[in-house]
Order: structure tokens, then sequence, then C-alpha cells
């Protein structure tokens, strides 16, 4: 074996399959070998991780970088997101190409892959359709050849990023026929305008009634169509946010059926539930679809450790107090979202691993590697063997802190989870073998992210 650039020796190596005690080698930004520990040849740069996990580093599916929705922009860019991605352990973010009034499909996703070598960590990206005419199937063509192969699309936000069904079914159609696959949100634009004008209606459609606006109901509906429009076009699909056990269930009954149908979870909904309305703050907690009953989200819970939803992600939108305050008396026209992207690993570490809910194995597996499988990323991202791209993240399971908003690094002057505990946390992060934070400081000196292009997902048919 010829001499590594870089060499992590005495990790406890985790993929979504093992936990194997090993060193890594590292060459030209990807691992080369891993060895028996001590096994590995010197290196100009070596790494001690005794008593440390060694991680895949994060993929998170569904992050919104420089996103505008209706008056209002989220405050971050590449540089911000992505500084703030890696101190939470992510080393890849697929963001959104969604276009503006009058914009074409592939001129908003080149508008963000523009974005990614400002960032300092790599990149993928989903398309978004909203109106199907006569040059979609072309731009979804082109899309794929650059490697985009994911379309986001919605079911709710009327005249602004509302899909009909005829829409998301012809989406569907195209995308099976190279390999792609819709992301969707899924909420019964219906249910939710009538039910947001009979709250309004009693005279209070504040933040503190977020909750009231948009029913469990609105969800199930819509998870419920779209999985007959993918049924009927012989597609797979794949549901952003899913907030209830019950549209869960109803993708996992598909997936049981030979469908191909995937759900997943973001931390808020499975860590917050619908009290945090009651608090001095509620304008910062409305997100789509919003919070939960404590019951539903201990219900989610169950079905997320279960195995049966697909991927973790933080549909990070970073907005601060100050956007949302300004419409804090009207949910219909405040920003939705919450800042996650560096919080989206070490709160569900916290959660679900150091509390013995599940194995670190299966952690991994749903925040880099089923999210890489997903997004046509797996195999260079998702997974460290020989091959692979050395995005990794030495991780201390026994390492503490308390989540403050003044120690994080997103572009907003909040965080949902403030005060909460943590147990585990990433303290090194390497992106292409390059390292980018260590020992929890960041000590990259300039950006040098990549859009990475997608594969298939899926057999085309």
């Amino acid at each position: 074996m010829s001499a590594p650039d870089l060499v992590i020796r005495g990790g406890d190596v985790v993929n979504a399959d093992s936990v194997v005690r090993a060193d890594i080698c590292v060459s030209r930004g990807r691992v080369s070998a891993l060895t028996e520990p001590g096994a590995a040849p010197p290196a100009e740069h070596e790494v001690d991780a005794t008593g440390l996990l060694v991680l895949p580093g994060g993929v998170d599916p569904h992050c919104h970088v420089g996103f505008t929705s209706g008056e209002f922009t989220t405050l971050d860019d590449y540089p911000a997101a992505t500084r703030a991605a890696v101190h939470g352990g992510t080393t890849t973010i697929v963001d959104f190409g969604i276009p503006v009034p009058g914009e074409r499909v592939v001129d908003a996703v080149h508008r963000q892959r523009e974005q990614a070598p400002r960032g300092y960590c790599d990149s993928g990206l989903h398309a978004c359709v909203v109106d199907w005419d006569e040059t979609t199937g072309g731009q979804l063509d082109q899309l794929a050849g650059e490697g985009v192969v994911t379309v986001k699309m919605f079911t709710t936000y009327r005249d602004e990023t509302m899909a009909d069904e005829e829409t998301i079914l012809r989406t569907m159609k195209h995308l099976r026929t190279l390999g792609g696959m819709v992301y969707i949100h899924c909420e019964s634009n219906t249910i939710v305008e009538d039910t947001q004008n009979v709250v309004a209606a009693g005279g209070d459609i504040s933040a503190h009634r977020h909750h009231e606006t948009r029913p469990e109901l609105s969800e199930s509906a819509a998870v419920a169509a779209v999985l007959a429009l993918a049924e009927h076009a012989d597609a797979p699909v794949y549901f952003v946010h899913q907030s209830t056990p019950e549209a869960v269930a109803l993708v996992e009954r598909a997936r049981r059926e030979g469908r191909r149908a995937y759900g997943e979870v973001v931390v808020h909904h499975l860590t917050l539930d619908q009290g945090a309305y009651a608090s001095d703050h509620p304008e910062r907690f409305v997100c789509c679809p919003p919070l939960r009953s404590a019951h539903t989200v201990q219900g989610l819970r169950q079905k997320l450790v279960t195995g049966a939803l697909s991927t973790i992600g933080s549909d990070h939108c970073c907005y601060d107090t100050g956007q949302k305050v300004a419409a804090k008396h009207d949910v219909r026209a405040m920003p939705n979202g919450l800042p996650g992207v560096e919080t989206r690993l070490p709160v569900a570490f916290s959660e679900f691993v150091s509390s013995g809910l599940m194995p670190v194995t299966q952690f991994v597996d749903l925040t880099a590697t089923s999210p890489a499988r997903l997004n046509g990323l797996y195999p260079r991202k998702g997974l460290i063997a020989p091959g692979s791209d050395a995005d990794l993240v030495l991780w201390d399971p026994q390492a503490t802190a308390t989540v403050r908003s003044s120690d994080l690094h997103m572009a907003t002057d909040y965080t949902p989870y403030e005060g909460r505990p943590l147990r585990g946390l990433p303290v090194t992060v390497l992106v292409r073998g390059r390292i980018v934070v260590r020992d929890r400081a960041f000590i990259a000196d300039e950006p040098h992210g990549q859009f990475v292009p997608a594969s298939p997902i899926h057999a085309a048919r």
C-alpha cells in the first residue's frame, strides 16, 4: 500500500450495517483503505480517534438555503448554511431549486447550483415543478443529464408552489423514465384553506393557534391521494416531513405491498410538540406541517425506531425572530420553517442513540446512508469504504452540551431547542479528506464545496 495522505487511527467505524474498529486511510480526498487497528502505514497527517465513533458525514436530504416564500427570504447563503452544517456533522446538503414566478425549472436549478463552490461542504439539488407545459419534459431530461433526478412538488400553497394532480402525475411518469423520483410535501390544500377560514372567522389566527389551522387529516388525505397517483404511474415517491403516525403508516403499507414509497421525518416533529404554541414566542415554532400533539409525537417516534421511516432530515429554513414576528398575527402570511441544519444530528443522536432507543447503525442509516441512496449519491456519500468520499465525522458519544443559540452558527437569532441538554457530539469533521472542524472549532480557511451530481435512483421504467 502506498503512503496515504491521512490516517485516522483507532476509532470505531460505523456504517449502516456494522461497527468495526479500524484505521481509515485517506488518499486524494477518498477513503483508500480500512485496516486493522495499527496496521495502516504512516502518513504525513494522522488523527487519533481512540474512544470515538467515526461516522460517515451526515447527508441532509431537505435543506432550504436562500429560500424565498412570499415576501420573506431566509437569511443564510451557502457559506453560512454549510458552515453551520459541518459544525453539526453534516457534510452534504441537498438544497432546492424552486422557481420564482416566470422562472424556468432548469434556470432555478442552475441558479442554486452556482452557489455550490461557496460552501464548506458538498451539495446536491432537487428541482421543483409547479406547472407542466410543453417544455417541462425536456427540462427534466436536461437536468437528469446534469445530475438532478429528484423533483420537489407541493400539494398546498395555492398561487405559489402548489401543483395540481395532473402535473404531479405527469412529473411522476416522466421521472420514471429517467430513474428519478418525486419528493412531495403533502397537505390537502382544500382542507387546510377551509380550516384556516374557520379559525380566522373566530377572530384569532395568530401563531398561538397555528396547530389548529393545518389538521392531521390534511396530511393523511394528501398522502393517500399521492400514493394512488404513484401506484397508477408505477413510479417511486418520497414524502417529506411526515408528521403523523397515520401518514407514515400509509407509506409503510405501500412499501410492504412492493411499491417504491419512502417517508422522511424531521427532527422538530420528533422532539417538539404543539405546546410550543402556548409559549411566549409561538411564532418561532411555526412550520408546515405544524408541531403536533404530544400523543402524536410519541406515535411518530415509535414509527421511527421500528423502521417505518426511511430518513431524518432537517427542513432547514433560516428565518429569524424579526421575520416571524412581522406576521405573527396571521399564520397564513407568516414565513414558516425552523432553523435546523446544525442541530439535526446532535439532537437526533441524543434523543435516540444516547437514550438507547436505537443503535448507532440505524442512526447512520437514517441520517447518512439512506438519504444518500434516495438522492442518487450513494456510495460516494453515506458510506465509509474504499472509493467513497472521505466525509468523516469523529463523534464523541459521551460529550455533553446544552443547546444555546449563542453557541450555534446558523444565520438566525434563535433555535427551537434552546436549553435542551445533549449527549453525543461531533468533535472533528472532514469533507473529502479536509478537516473543516477540529475539536469543535472551525478551521477551514476557504470554501471548497462541490455540487455532487446524482445518479439514477431506480432503474428507469
